[in-house]
């Protein structure tokens, strides 16, 4: 996802260019000390998610929101919990972030993001198989179809995506990948895997294959995948 941030702290800048940095599936494509730096660009397509401070020159993050037509995704920062109930009355704001903030809490607000993006991202009305979506790994944006998808597996703040072209690993929790994918073809059968149960080649007591790699079954939802497959 391409980001931008609008702050007139350089210090605060520093915490989240650090913060972006850690993250590859972000893009931190410029900074600017004010809102009206930052308006031509937010005036032309791109920018995906704006990290935006409230105390601004000349105008504020807020009053600024108001005067754009189709606002990106936005990340609110501020020193003032008092700005919080007006911030969250504006539909294109996802979270906002008091300052100083961890880069936990900072990795919670992108997330949000990333669940929006994917809500508002895949066409609802097109066949489940042209469905597609972008993932950014190691800098690199890699188109993903959703009906190649065989398993997506979890260790601890990373995921595996494996389709039928290739593996790709970047971080992200398999929580949010549950709201990514449609039904119809994805359940989720382990604490650390999701698989499209239409590729399931075989299955034998707590495992099933697909493409010949074996993916474990937890006990709880087994029964789930067994109704799926139309065996319980």
């Amino acid at each position: 996802m391409k980001c931008i941030i609008i702050e007139d702290e350089l210090p605060a800048q520093r915490v989240l260019k650090n913060y972006i940095d850690k993250l590859p599936d972000l893009e931190l494509i410029a900074s600017f000390q004010s809102a009206l730096e930052a308006n031509s660009m937010l005036q032309t397509p791109g920018v995906e998610v704006v990290f935006l401070d409230i105390n601004l020159p000349d105008i504020s993050g807020i009053q600024y929101i108001k005067t754009l037509g189709n606002a990106p995704a936005i990340v609110m920062t501020t020193a003032y919990h008092e700005h919080a109930v007006a911030s969250f009355e504006l539909d294109t704001i996802c979270d906002y972030l008091v300052k100083p903030f961890s880069f936990e809490r900072f990795l919670k607000a992108v997330n949000k993001i990333r669940k929006h993006s994917i809500a508002s991202g895949v066409g609802v009305n097109a066949p489940e198989d042209s469905q597609s979506l972008f993932l950014n790994v190691d800098k690199t944006l890699h188109k993903i179809e959703i009906g190649t998808i065989l398993y997506i597996e979890s260790d601890k703040n990373y995921v595996t995506v494996v389709t039928q072209n290739g593996k790709f690993s970047y971080l992200d929790s398999l929580k949010n990948w549950l709201g990514k994918l449609p039904d119809a073809k994805f359940i989720q059968v382990h604490k650390s895997y999701i698989v499209n149960y239409m590729k399931i080649d075989k299955m034998q007591g707590n495992i099933v294959q697909i493409n010949n790699e074996k993916v474990p079954v937890g006990r709880v939802y087994k029964t789930a995948l067994k109704k799926k497959l139309k065996l319980a």
